[in-house]
């Protein structure tokens, strides 16, 4: 499958090679059957974290956030909107820096919200601070050529 995108399943992990003109059509996990794009903010683990950040060939955007934080917590429903607006040419998912402290510490994570855009397992670019989706958007679009609805 030449044109085949690896995506990891962020619900249990699982690496997945998807055809780039089949994103469209809700490709599903081949291990646990869970959608692999949906257009909403997944929910990541240390595992599906380190595969996803490595290896993904589809933009990935994490929020690195704490439960504790107003900020975060005020920016969430922007970020949803950022996740359906570009997907499927990306994902977004938040990370708990509470829950896995061992990673914002690898992260490099100083503050929160804290958005990390990941590509072919390199980071691309942060951005510090709550964002409207608008903006969110646009940070995504400004570092990858993806196209949003």
């Amino acid at each position: 499958m030449a044109d085949g995108l690896r995506l990891t399943c962020t619900t249990c992990g699982q690496a997945n090679r998807v055809p780039a003109s089949r994103l469209t059509d809700s490709p599903k996990c081949g291990s646990c059957g869970d959608p692999l794009i949906t257009g909403k903010v997944a929910e990541l683990d240390a595992t599906s974290h380190d595969k996803a950040t490595r290896g993904d060939d589809l933009p990935l955007l994490v929020d690195y956030w704490a439960p504790w934080c107003g900020p975060c917590r005020a920016m969430a429903p922007e970020f949803s909107r950022a996740a359906q607006a570009l997907a499927p040419h990306a994902r977004l998912a938040k990370l708990n820096t509470e829950d896995f402290p061992a990673i914002s510490q690898r992260a490099g994570i100083r503050g929160i919200p804290a958005l990390i855009l990941y590509h072919r397992g390199k980071e691309i670019a942060r951005l510090a601070g709550a964002r409207p989706a608008a903006e969110i958007v646009a940070f995504v679009q400004s570092k990858i050529p993806v196209s949003a609805r």
